[in-house]
């Protein structure tokens, strides 16, 4: 089971308010706050496009470029012990750090 909705490379992580009976959502990974609710999860999964494909439209009327989820530049600061380590461990998996982090990173979320 998943809570994550995927379109036109946008995704969006989906709650339940028990309160308010309602699922809602945010398009994850972008800076502009860009979100939509529904009753059901079908007008959920139609508010989702509807909220991507209205988001790319007024960037376009504005003139502005859509923000994209992630570069593909991941920036870390971690612990000089841990960074000798992993590189040492990419080196001798040779691998530069960036394909071995990247290969760490693709085994720990399944993709």
């Amino acid at each position: 089971m998943t809570n994550i909705l995927t379109y036109r490379n946008y995704s969006a992580a989906v709650e339940f308010d028990a309160d308010d009976a309602l699922f809602f959502g945010r398009i994850a990974g972008i800076a502009d706050g860009v979100s939509f609710h529904a009753d059901t999860v079908p007008e959920l999964v139609a508010a989702f496009h509807e909220a991507v494909d209205d988001y790319l439209e007024t960037c376009a009327k504005l003139g502005k470029s859509p923000e994209r989820p992630y570069s593909g530049k991941l920036m870390l600061r971690i612990d000089p012990g841990l960074h000798a380590s992993t590189a040492k461990a990419a080196e001798l998996a040779g691998m530069s750090l960036n394909q071995w982090t990247e290969q760490v990173l693709r085994t720990a979320v399944g993709a």
